[in-house]
């Protein structure tokens, strides 16, 4: 009876040692397969994570560009509220304008009327130079003989073209010494501009010498008409 025990005892010894072996290989492999499955769930923890924080990148540089979009569209809106109140600013210009046309109008109208009338007054002063034109050419006419008593002395042949006027600026010149056209004007009696157009004309005439060394022009008589006219001064006396 002894010898069952111990052999039940023994067997049951080494059946809990077999059992308790196989449980222990079956612990290990568990944790064995815990560890890799933890290993694989941290890397793709992991790999998501890194997925978000590039995805989280993303989305704050399309936030930006949202905010630069925003802030542009603002401009934009503004730019246009700024075009419409100009606009507006126009409309009422435009409406004040069509509401002035009939003044406008009447305005024209009357200048119209007033250039007609200038134009007539033209019209009418080009027939009284015209009508003095024909005087003039009737006293140019006149027998010779008549002109010749007017005038006390006979004219040299290169003194014969010029006229009363340019006679008297060359005798003025001759005596006086070298002038300029402004101070010659108010002598002959006649405007600064044909003043300068006289003195230009006896200068091209071979009449003047003239000096441009400063503004205005000195004039002076060439040695050959002051003599012919101080020739011309004592045949008159």
């Amino acid at each position: 009876m002894i010898d069952i025990l111990t052999v039940l005892t023994s067997f049951l010894i080494v059946v809990t040692a077999g059992a308790a072996i196989r449980y222990y290989r079956i612990l290990r492999k568990a944790q064995r397969e815990y560890e890799k499955a933890r290993e694989a769930v941290e890397d793709i923890v992991l790999s998501y994570s890194r997925q978000l924080q590039r995805e989280a990148e993303k989305l704050d540089a399309t936030a930006f560009k949202v905010e630069a979009l925003s802030s542009k569209v603002d401009g934009t809106l503004k730019k246009m509220e700024d075009v419409q109140k100009a606009t507006q600013t126009m409309d009422a210009r435009v409406s004040i304008a069509l509401q002035d046309k009939d003044s406008m109008l009447s305005r024209l109208e009357e200048s119209g009327k007033n250039v007609r009338e200038v134009i007539n007054s033209q019209s009418n002063f080009a027939a009284r130079i015209s009508g003095l034109d024909e005087q003039v050419k009737q006293l140019s006419v006149i027998p010779e003989a008549n002109v010749q008593a007017a005038i006390p002395f006979k004219r040299d042949k290169a003194l014969a073209p010029l006229t009363e006027t340019e006679l008297s600026a060359l005798e003025m010149l001759a005596s006086e010494g070298p002038k300029t056209a402004p101070e010659i004007k108010d002598r002959v009696k006649l405007s600064r501009e044909h003043t300068a157009r006289l003195m230009k004309k006896l200068y091209e005439g071979g009449y003047l010498e003239r000096d441009t060394s400063k503004i205005p022009f000195n004039y002076t008589v060439k040695k050959e008409m002051e003599a012919l006219l101080k020739k011309t001064e004592s045949a008159a006396a």
